[in-house]
């Protein structure tokens, strides 16, 4: 089926409530011909790994500015795993320290984008390492 749009999720996990970043992200991977599920703020790993099931998506894109990206982010990871769902790419973004990036590729995040990432670099980032199946 390749004729589809690749299927992108945009999530807040945790309590962080600082969405406008995510609302950019999510308004720009549809301007780059995605298709896009904003899950909104205050999310739970478990949310976020559920939805992306249900909603067969091909990449869930994390966002987190609270600092607590160093047990959520591979949580989701985690449970997409239990879930025989480890087909689904997770990326993340935020304020996120530089020695904190080696754990989270550890943990089977696939890019790290912080502040000051380009949303063109991102959106290229994506289309060069997704691929629909």
């Amino acid at each position: 089926m390749a004729d589809r749009k690749l299927r992108i999720m945009v999530a807040k996990p945790g309590l962080d409530g600082h969405d406008r970043g995510a609302r950019v992200l999510a308004r720009c991977f549809r301007d780059a011909g995605f298709e896009v599920i904003y899950t909104g703020c205050h999310q739970t790993p478990e949310q976020i790994a559920a939805s992306a099931v249900q909603e067969d998506v091909d990449v869930v894109g994390l966002s987190c500015l609270s600092g607590a990206h160093r047990y959520l982010f591979p949580r989701v990871v985690e449970l997409l795993k239990e879930a025989d769902a480890d087909d689904i790419t997770v990326i993340g973004g935020g304020v996120i320290p530089d020695h904190d990036f080696q754990m989270l590729y550890d943990a089977g995040i696939k890019a790290v984008f912080t502040p000051g990432s380009t949303l063109d670099s991102i959106v290229q980032w994506i289309n060069d390492n997704i691929k629909i199946q």
